[in-house]
């Protein structure tokens, strides 16, 4: 198994790094895009760990084997570092600290990696620290950066890296890696659709009722909204079970780094406590803030686009189109919502999504509101006809 069985659908860019990582066509900084759930870091990650590859003589960079893959694919590597981040930008402070990382010599005999995995949330004074680096690196230093979107990066930062873009990968090939990683045929094939290409999504759609379930419950939501309460009691629904699973997957994370903090200051309970110990325990506090209110808007996200897949179904099953859906296991209910609306309708729907979207991810409206103006606005139904003023004929069109 080499280190890029793992790229899902990604025959094209593999390629691509398998030849640089040979080298031909190297580049000091690389530029990773492509739709969530496509792969980027794990691109990114693969990337590095073939260019720190101890292979025998005359095998391929990437065996995925040598103590150097297995280090670097793990993220323990000493010569491979990751930039990555739960909050909702990456600060200048954060920048210069892998400014300063990328200065140094690298401990082995290979290249000297940084990967930051989320380019696309450096805010512009962190974009402009890591400039001067990715312009002017190191000898055998390499910069490795990950986002959706070549828009999403500095015009400055990305005319400076070679561009690889990934693309979604087939429902078919995402089967067939979850076939191959222990799933049931039947499973894989339906968590494969319903993942829309993202890896992540699909192995935890594979593995946990309670994901699969979670996602059926918003999935018949479109069906459920006869009035404005029940409007409202969707984006209730939608909102809270994105805060509950959020809790589940940030509370004992925020449990260790206590621990963590209190172990490192020495703190036990109920005793004195150094004076370093309070500015320490606040700037934790809100960094777990900040991190829990990006978890949150994370799921949100996956189940508006879980939305989204129901819409762009009953248009397909509106047009007669002959695909197959993404919601293939609750195709009756489809058709019942294609059969109550018009492919134009549920267009307008998928625009309500995507608005409700940016106003939470890009202009800060609270999700609880984003969701309840939404979920009225899937609600409408199509305009009624225009009708003339009525014109009175008879006795009754006589004046009084």
């Amino acid at each position: 198994m080499t280190v890029w069985d793992g790229l899902v659908g990604q025959r094209r860019a593999v390629e691509s790094l398998r030849t640089a990582a040979g080298g031909h066509g190297m580049s000091h900084a690389w530029l990773f895009t492509g739709p969530p759930g496509s792969g980027r870091s794990n691109a990114a990650m693969a990337f590095a760990a073939a260019l720190q590859c101890e292979r025998p003589d005359g095998a391929e960079p990437g065996c995925g084997q040598c103590h150097a893959c297995r280090t670097a694919l793990a993220g323990t590597h000493a010569d491979v570092t990751v930039l990555r981040t739960e909050k909702l930008s990456i600060g200048v402070d954060e920048a210069r600290e892998l400014v300063r990382r990328s200065a140094l010599s690298s401990v082995g005999a290979g290249w000297q990696v940084l990967v930051v995995e989320d380019a696309d949330r450096l805010t512009d004074q962190a974009g402009n620290a890591l400039l001067k680096a990715i312009e002017e690196p190191g000898p055998r230093t390499v910069w490795m950066l990950c986002a959706p979107t070549i828009e999403d990066v500095l015009p400055t930062v990305r005319s400076r890296a070679r561009h690889l873009t990934l693309s979604t990968p087939t429902a078919t090939d995402v089967a067939a890696f979850l076939v191959a990683d222990g799933t049931e045929p039947d499973v894989a094939t339906t968590a494969a659709r319903a993942s829309q290409g993202h890896i992540g999504r699909a192995r935890a759609l594979a593995r946990d009722e309670d994901t699969r379930r979670r996602r059926r419950d918003i999935v018949a939501l479109p069906l459920r909204l006869g009035d404005i309460g029940a409007c409202m009691r969707a984006a209730a629904t939608l909102f809270e079970t994105a805060k509950a699973e959020a809790e589940v997957i940030t509370g004992e994370l925020d449990a260790r780094e206590k621990a963590d903090l209190d172990a490192t200051y020495g703190v036990v309970e109920r005793g004195r406590r150094p004076r370093e110990y309070a500015p320490a325990a606040a700037a934790l506090e809100r960094s777990q803030r900040t991190r829990a209110k990006r978890r949150v808007l994370d799921v949100v996200d996956r189940g508006l686009m879980d939305l989204v897949s129901v819409y762009r179904d009953a248009i397909s099953v509106g047009l007669g189109a002959r695909t197959g859906l993404v919601n293939e296991d609750v195709r009756p209910d489809v058709e019942r919502l294609a059969a109550g609306s018009t492919p134009e309708l549920n267009l307008r729907r998928i625009a309500a999504v995507f608005e409700a979207r940016e106003q939470m991810l890009e202009h800060n409206v609270p999700a609880a509101l984003a969701l309840e103006s939404m979920m009225v606005a899937l609600r409408s139904r199509e305009p009624e006809p225009a009708r003339g003023p009525r014109t009175r004929t008879g006795p009754e069109s006589e004046p009084a």
